[in-house]
């Protein structure tokens, strides 16, 4: 079932629906990480974005958006915007982020002074690669 219509807007899932519905160690890997390493708890959120409609996962540190997660049966994808002093950062070790990422950035148009990606988190060397740019969004400006 797609995740906008088992959730649609006047239903918001929990975060368990969410947990269950992904069904992914990934996910909790993830998810973990974020919450142990920057303090931040995650927000459920519904949006009309006609990229991703639907029910997201917000995570921010002071105020300041680290990612958005898009939950998908098996897998989630990751909206990381990498703009200023993280892109240069990104930049010089983009091979270290797995094959998939370095690709997806090599191809994202700058836009708003950054590029935005849209992650699909479904091995470990991609969800190995994501989390390290949120490191670097959440520790560069």
């Amino acid at each position: 079932m797609i995740w906008n219509e088992r959730f649609p807007r006047d239903v918001q899932p929990s975060v368990t629906d969410i947990r269950a519905f992904i069904a992914s160690p990934l996910w909790e890997d993830f998810c973990g990480t974020i919450e142990r390493t920057y303090g931040a708890q995650p927000v459920v959120e519904h949006s009309r974005c006609s990229g991703a409609p639907g029910w997201n996962v917000k995570y921010k540190k002071g105020g300041r958006s680290l990612c958005t997660l898009y939950p998908a049966a098996g897998y989630f994808t990751c909206l990381a915007a990498i703009g200023g002093e993280a892109a240069t950062e990104a930049e010089l070790g983009l091979d270290a982020y797995g094959s998939r990422i370095a690709t997806l950035y090599r191809n994202a148009k700058p836009m708003n002074g950054a590029r935005w990606l849209m992650i699909d988190v479904r091995d470990a060397e991609t969800l190995s690669g994501t989390l390290a740019l949120v490191a670097l969004r959440a520790t560069r400006r």
